[in-house]
């Protein structure tokens, strides 16, 4: 059974940092493209970051880029989601997902094979 589990969400000051994990389990994680995505109240889900499988190549969105970074570790088959510099604005579900290469399509779009739940990030002003 496939399993995408986040956590490390909470709630954090302006300027604060977080880092979210995602473990997955039940497939062959190492084949897989992943990415982060966050949904705020009342909007639509938003890319946020994608690595390769080997983590080599990440994407972040502009948005957040040079203040989010993704990463994963394949022996440990987690993705992370490291987040400096908070902003109210970043308040939202953050969730996990991958993709196989033959159904790719690209990072930003949400033709995933798999979704975790999310966790929740809270930012305080």
């Amino acid at each position: 059974q496939v399993h995408l589990v986040e956590s490390g969400g909470g709630l954090v000051q302006v300027g604060g940092s977080l880092r979210l994990s995602c473990a997955a389990s039940g497939f062959t994680f190492t084949t897989y493209m992943v990415a982060w995505f966050r949904q705020a109240p009342g909007k639509e889900r938003e890319f946020v970051a994608g690595s390769s499988r080997t983590g080599g190549i990440t994407y972040a969105a502009d948005v957040v880029k040079g203040r989010f970074t993704i990463s994963r570790d394949n022996a440990k088959i987690t993705v992370y989601l490291q987040i400096n510099s908070l902003k109210p604005e970043d308040t939202a579900v953050y969730s996990c997902a991958a993709v196989r290469p033959e159904s790719f399509v690209g990072y930003r779009t949400t033709r995933y094979d798999y979704w975790g739940r999310g966790t929740q990030v809270t930012v305080s002003s």
